[in-house]
């Protein structure tokens, strides 16, 4: 603890000390250490053996290969990865229907070890006839075995991965492999079961769903087609109908009409403006073509080569020449005549096209109508088409489930999501008791209790404690010195050396005790000497000898008396007795005596939790002694935490030799509230005070129950203001 204010050591442990206390007591920690390992040997060897086994199921997704990649499985599969997926298959493990079906499939009710309860004890019998236990065998057997079996069992998920591990413990080494093993079976059935379950159950729901579906597909369809024949929409095509498909027609027809029109119109136009223009007919393509012309032009070319040919032989008017002559003119004329043949044949042909086109329009124009309007009636058929279409996807949807859960219903069909990765086996050695290490751990434990008992009752006691002066060298601890007070069965005597007649005046009720006799010196004093002493030394020497660790001051007369117990602290520190003084006065008398600074933190300020303990603690100006002082905090917060001031009492007790505790003119239930009863010494500390004073708070403390009190009536004056100790 700091003693004062620059954080000094007034105490400390003295190690050694507590070693050598251990040391000295080596025979009786090393038999009782010796004596609990051999009782903890003799019982793990008394203790029937318990064996445990475990098995590992590692949890994942496990679908069979002909199912192919199913993201809605999928997804539901990945769910059972995740931390709470794999709790909850330990809960699954823990869960009653699961071990009842085990204990079910290994009879394990036939088993006393897990219904211990079928045969119970005299003991159990008399408790339950007592009402003081409930009868075990009011509860079914499965119930009982439940029991027992939960206590046996560990199920837990093994840190960091899907793995869950099945511990059971057994007296017998064989079922504590076997039940583990048969725990992860039905398991791993009730995993596959409940798959089994859920396709079943698809099954059931998509029968009467598919053939509503297909109820609907058919009457979708059914208005599809009534719709396309109410309203002439008859398909041609994937995306057009028939009155689409007769425009189109109609509209390259169109086309190649006015294409040959065109054709004809500039073939007319041609033979005309060559006809016209004296050209021979020969180079129109038209005219060339013709089968009439050609045979006319053989004939022509024919006639030109005989008249050519006589022409060499015979004379221009020659019958025969005219006559040739004439039949090329008549051939020409053919010519000249077929060429306008062929010419109005291009301008019929022309005419023909003009009025075959103007029908294609007059037919365009019909179906340009009745194509919008069938555009306007596909509206109403699209959106029925769309409803089939939509009814015939979801059907072809639950066709291709209800075939994947059918498919999946069949036994052996749906693994289940986890697979055993490590079997348990026979354990060869008991998992409890471990006597080896039973044994160790209650020797060291009795060990390490027998130091620590030993140690404490050593700090408790005192006597490893040793107190450290203000230099910081540690001093040995003050031994107090015989009584020198009278007993509380000696007779009342009150005396001060201003009114020793006030003797008669005290009530039986308080047994005043003297604080020491004078000493005698000759037979002149005698008298004298048998007189009791009240000063203030007397006091000290009876704190001394009493051995008093609390003396609580009260001081009727105000600062006088604070004083007197500030000039007794003062006394009692030259004396080497490490003394302290809480100032819990009202006028802060101590405080303005002993304190460096009447603003230092003290008592008020402890009290109201405001600083550290350490820094209430000053030493005195003019002595060795310590004080608390009084405070700077507001006394009624301080007063809330009055009741830590008997703590602040006993810890101070630990590190100095005497609390002394200045309370000023306080009466007994104040007292009282400090320091109870006989707890502590009472120093009545009234210089110059009345007889009728001192008879009066006497009388009020033996009415509230204390007998001895000593009386301090030593005239006593303050010391100078110095400025420190050193100037002391």
């Amino acid at each position: 603890m700091s003693g004062s204010g620059s954080g000094q050591q007034d105490v400390d442990i003295d190690l050694g000390g507590l070693f050598r206390a251990v040391w000295d007591r080596r025979v009786k920690v090393l038999l009782a250490t010796a004596c609990v390992a051999a009782l903890a040997f003799g019982a793990a060897k008394m203790i029937s053996p318990d064996y445990q086994s475990e098995t590992r199921v590692l949890i994942e997704s496990r679908e069979p290969e002909f199912s192919g990649p199913n993201q809605a499985s999928q997804a539901g599969a990945d769910r059972v990865f995740d931390e709470s997926g794999i709790l909850s298959q330990v809960q699954v493990l823990r869960s009653a229907d699961l071990i009842k079906q085990v204990a079910r499939n290994m009879k394990l009710y036939e088993l006393k070890e897990f219904d211990p309860s079928s045969a119970p004890s005299a003991i159990s019998d008399l408790l339950v006839m007592l009402g003081l236990k409930k009868n075990p065998l009011e509860l079914a057997p499965e119930e009982r075995v439940l029991k027992e079996f939960n206590e046996k069992l560990q199920v837990y998920q093994v840190e960091k991965s899907r793995v869950i591990a099945i511990a059971f413990t057994s007296k017998d080494r064989q079922l504590a492999a076997t039940v583990p093993n048969e725990m992860a079976k039905v398991f791993l059935a009730l995993q596959s079961g409940a798959k089994l379950d859920t396709n079943s159950e698809a099954t059931r729901w998509l029968e009467p769903e598919i053939a509503n579906l297909r109820e609907k597909v058919r009457d979708a369809e059914a208005k599809v087609a009534a719709y396309r024949a109410s309203s002439d929409l008859l398909p041609t095509g994937e995306t057009t109908n028939f009155a689409t498909r007769q425009l189109t027609d109609i509209s390259t027809e169109l086309a190649r009409v006015r294409g040959e029109r065109a054709n004809a119109e500039a073939r007319a136009a041609g033979v005309r403006s060559a006809l016209a223009s004296g050209r021979a007919p020969d180079t129109i393509t038209d005219v060339v073509g013709s089968q009439m012309i050609q045979r006319l032009k053989e004939t022509e070319a024919n006639l030109q080569a005989q008249v050519a040919d006589l022409s060499t032989t015979l004379l221009d008017g020659h019958p025969r020449l005219k006559a040739l002559k004439s039949q090329l003119e008549g051939i020409r004329g053919q010519i000249r005549s077929e060429t306008h043949k062929i010419l109005t044949s291009l301008e019929n042909e022309a005419k023909v096209g003009e009025l075959r086109e103007q029908q294609l329009v007059q037919q365009l124009n019909g179906l340009k109508a009745q194509s919008a309007q069938a555009g306007e009636e596909e509206v109403g058929l699209r959106a029925l088409e769309r409803e089939a279409t939509a009814q015939r996807q979801l059907l072809e949807t639950y066709l291709s489930r209800y075939r994947e859960a059918t498919s999946r219903t069949v036994e052996n069909a749906t693994p289940a999501d986890a697979r055993v990765i490590s079997t348990a086996v026979v354990p060869t050695s008991a998992s409890f008791p471990k006597v080896l290490p039973i044994t160790i751990v209650a020797a060291l434990a009795t060990f390490l209790l027998s130091c620590v008992v030993i140690m404490l009752g050593e700090l408790f006691s005192g006597r490893a404690l040793r107190p450290v002066s203000a230099s910081g060298e540690r001093v040995a601890p003050m031994r107090p010195r015989p009584a020198l007070a009278a007993s509380a069965t000696d007779t009342p005597i009150v005396a001060t050396e201003t009114a020793p007649e006030v003797a008669p005046l005290v009530d039986d009720a308080v047994d005043l005790l003297p604080a020491a006799e004078a000493p005698a010196m000759d037979t002149d004093t005698t008298e004298a000497a048998t007189e009791p002493d009240f000063s203030i030394e007397a006091v000290a020497e009876h704190l001394r000898a009493a051995g008093a660790r609390v003396a609580i001051s009260v001081s009727p007369g105000g600062d006088e008396g604070s004083t007197a117990t500030v000039m007794l602290a003062r006394l009692l520190a030259e004396d080497d007795v490490k003394v302290v003084l809480i100032d819990l006065t009202g006028s802060a008398c101590p405080t303005r005596l002993m304190a460096r600074s009447p603003q230092l933190p003290g008592i008020t300020n402890l009290l109201a939790g405001e600083v550290p303990f350490t820094d209430t603690i000053h030493a005195d100006r003019f002595s060795d002694a310590h004080v608390i002082p009084q405070g700077d905090a507001d006394p009624r917060q301080a007063m809330r935490g009055i009741e830590r001031l008997k703590m602040i009492i006993d810890a101070l007790t630990n590190a100095y030799d005497l609390v002394l505790v200045e309370c000023g003119p306080a009466d007994e239930m104040a007292v009282e509230k400090i320091a109870g009863r006989d707890s502590a010494e009472i120093i009545l500390s009234a210089p110059s005070v009345s007889d009728e004073r001192i008879v009066e708070v006497l009388t009020g403390f033996g009415a509230a129950g204390y007998r001895d009190i000593v009386l301090m009536t030593g005239q006593v004056e303050p010391g100078p203001e110095y400025p420190d100790r050193d100037a002391a």
